[in-house]
């Protein structure tokens, strides 16, 4: 395989076109914690296979991340790659493992990109369960998946055009900013508190680094967080993986709806 993160990608993408006999894909799907089990009415599956099976791809470590692409046809009849887990920065995999997926998809012709992560928020009127539209983000982690000279503007990040276009799958859907921390350990009280003074309305573990590679690669990206928890100093208890994972399976009915209704609308 090829060291060169680029080359690698489009490695990943012959791979998966000649696997599934595919000329091309439209769109992409990264599922975060919680997310998995709702793709299940995304679309009709046409193939899928253990994400590991991939050039350059790894196996998901994280409880709650499945492993797996599935490539199904949507509603509108157009071909989704759905990733079923990812890479997190804290992983210690470097930077291009944490964004190889979204170049993959790119690569393989995907125009189109849905980041869904699950995430503390900072709003007391956001319940665990609510699932939030990201419409900015802020960059904690110090790192960055662009290498050299390579400008990427970023006044969207998250494409109005799809937010908007979400909000015609579910008129109520709120949005905000979402800011990644390094993880793995969750935010201070004091940290979460600086995450609202900077505008942050949600906070996380990903997302933040798949969006600028995939700004460079030309994507538009729809972002769509799924409030697991009230974050730190917000939350009356103290954080567990396991209250993530609960707040995911029981917002499946709801996150199936939503994913069905996007797969039908992208």
């Amino acid at each position: 395989m090829s060291t060169d993160p680029y080359a690698l990608a489009e490695e990943a993408a012959a791979a998966l076109r000649d696997r599934f006999a595919l000329e091309s894909i439209d769109l992409a799907f990264v599922l975060g914690s919680g997310w998995s089990a709702a793709a299940d009415d995304l679309g009709e599956v046409l193939g899928r296979c253990p994400l590991a099976e991939l050039p350059g791809f790894a196996a998901p470590t994280v409880v709650g991340h499945g492993g797996e692409l599935r490539v199904v046809r949507t509603g509108s009849g157009k071909v989704a790659a759905l990733f079923t887990g990812r890479t997190h920065y804290y992983e210690g995999k470097g930077v291009a493992q944490v964004v190889h997926g979204v170049r993959t998809a790119a690569a393989a012709g995907a125009r189109t990109l849905v980041l869904t992560n699950g995430c503390g928020g900072l709003n007391p009127a956001w319940s665990p369960g609510t699932a939030v539209l990201i419409r900015d983000h802020v960059n904690l982690t110090a790192a960055t998946p662009l290498v050299g000279a390579r400008f990427v503007d970023m006044t969207d990040a998250y494409a109005p055009r799809l937010r908007d276009l979400a909000r015609t799958v579910d008129a109520e859907l709120a949005e905000g900013v979402y800011v990644q921390f390094p993880g793995p350990s969750y935010e201070t009280p004091a940290e979460v508190r600086m995450a609202g003074v900077l505008g942050g309305d949600l906070v996380g573990m990903s997302t933040a680094l798949e969006t600028i590679a995939a700004r460079e690669a030309g994507l538009e990206v729809l972002g769509i967080s799924l409030v697991t928890n009230l974050a730190a100093g917000i939350s009356p208890t103290p954080l567990h993986h396991a209250e993530v994972l609960e707040a995911g399976r029981a917002a499946v009915p709801q996150l199936s709806r939503l994913l069905a209704g996007l797969g039908a609308a992208l």
